[in-house]
């Protein structure tokens, strides 16, 4: 621990010189950032064993690594953009032309941080390297006028974080050939209690190509249009936290795509601990949230998990054919410890394509088996032709399934198995299925 000792005596001298300098403490592959300009002194015990920034307090033992940085400030007023660079900053090349930046950084032995923040009616953001990086939205506010807002081409672990309190918002450029409104090519991981704001007016609105991770201190995600999905992505999406609202979609609220050439650990799933998620339905023929399995892979079998938090999900009127909750594996809602609320509504009827092709408006649908271990489960389907649950087999061993169906036609349960009329099973949970 002895370099811990060191540096924590070389920082009380950088402190009282530091400018836009950010210290991080690391433990357990976790750090916390600290503003070295906002701290005067970092007292440690004459021992070595603990010391203090601000309100925390480290035990040394339990620290992997204190690392000093410089974040990369990019700042937009109107039409134009600033970037700052740091002289200590090693392999980032810049290109500004007007209010649209393209930063390609070569370096892959240190992680680098970006600020952006400002404004601009004609800006953008194209980022390209090959190791894992932080963005920082802070007060962030761009509309391009060329492609995506905001375009990170990396495959590496991205850091997203929505800094606390601020409010961010990105919207595209409709003629353009861009994949979404922010677009990102690695495994994207989010936090900060911050909101963002986003208008996909060519394709998805918030696009990540691997994974989405929501972690705890997440804020708030609105999803306001977009042209096809809402949020989409691959491999797997993970909310721990956070809350996310989508509306105006044309195509799914929020899909997430197995991937049969993804080395991932998790590869298929949908996992919710905690958060909410609020979705709106108008589109024709669309899912609120959708689990596609991978074609080329038949091994490969989606898992939702709604283990904690709340979903609701609204299939309006106009959303004919469209499925609230859809997955091509299995659902699990609740576990003996968690306790999810569900709450969907689908008040549409059913869709028929130019070929003839009917598609029934449904609550919840599995291709494999719906299992309720706890919780609050609701469905009301109130349009023409709806169907309240359509699965493999359902099963309740905890918690509650509620079912309303009253649309002409319409009815509760529906298995794959058993065509007409339901069945269901129940092992210590309780279904309620009601028809008007």
């Amino acid at each position: 621990m002895k370099h811990i000792y060191t540096l924590i005596l070389s920082l009380l001298v950088i402190c009282t010189t530091a400018q836009a300098q950010w210290l991080r403490v690391w433990q357990s592959g976790e750090s916390i950032r600290y503003n070295l300009a906002e701290t005067s002194t970092i007292p440690y015990t004459t021992a070595g064993q603990t010391f203090t920034i601000g309100q925390d307090t480290y035990s040394t033992s339990e620290i992997d690594s204190i690392t000093i940085g410089k974040p990369v400030t990019i700042t937009w007023d109107g039409a134009y953009a600033t970037v700052n660079v740091p002289d200590n900053v090693e392999g980032v090349a810049v290109n500004v032309n007007g209010g649209d930046v393209t930063i390609t950084n070569t370096n892959i032995w240190s992680e680098q941080e970006f600020i952006l923040s400002g404004t601009s009616e004609a800006g953008s953001l194209t980022y390209i390297g090959e190791y894992k990086t932080k963005f920082h939205l802070n007060d962030l506010n761009l509309t391009s006028t060329t492609g995506a807002a905001i375009d990170i081409q990396c495959g590496k672990r991205i850091d997203l974080i929505i800094e606390d309190g601020t409010t961010n918002s990105l919207s595209d450029f409709a003629s353009g050939t861009q994949k979404a409104a922010f677009n990102c090519q690695g495994h994207l991981e989010i936090s900060g209690l911050g909101t963002l704001n986003i208008e996909g007016n060519c394709n998805h609105a918030f696009r990540s190509k691997e994974y989405i991770w929501l972690k705890k201190n997440t804020g708030a995600i609105n999803i306001i249009k977009a042209a096809a999905d809402g949020i989409h992505c691959g491999e797997f999406f993970l909310m721990n936290g956070g809350d996310i609202t989508i509306s105006g979609v044309g195509a799914d609220g929020l899909q997430v795509e197995t991937d049969a050439t993804s080395d991932e650990e998790l590869n298929g799933q949908f996992i919710m601990n905690d958060g909410s998620i609020q979705i709106t339905m108008t589109a024709e023929d669309s899912k609120g949230i959708r689990l596609d399995a991978d074609d080329t892979d038949a091994t490969i079998v989606p898992e939702m998990y709604i283990y904690g938090g709340t979903i609701a999900v609204n299939v309006t009127n106009e959303s004919l054919g469209s499925k609230a909750i859809d997955c091509d594996g299995n659902i699990t809602i609740g576990s003996s410890s968690t306790s999810p609320t569900i709450d969907l509504i689908v008040a549409a009827t059913r869709y028929e394509d130019s070929n003839g092709e009917t598609s029934r408006a449904t609550g919840l649908k599995a291709e494999g088996n719906i299992v309720i271990a706890n919780g609050a489960t609701t469905i009301t389907a109130s349009g023409k032709k709806s169907r309240g649950v359509k699965a493999a087999s359902l099963t309740a061993t905890g918690g509650s399934l509620t079912i309303a169906a009253s649309g002409n036609k319409s009815y509760a349960y529906n298995s794959e198995t058993a065509q007409t009329g339901y069945t269901y099973v129940e092992n210590g949970g309780t279904i309620t299925i009601t028809y008007e």
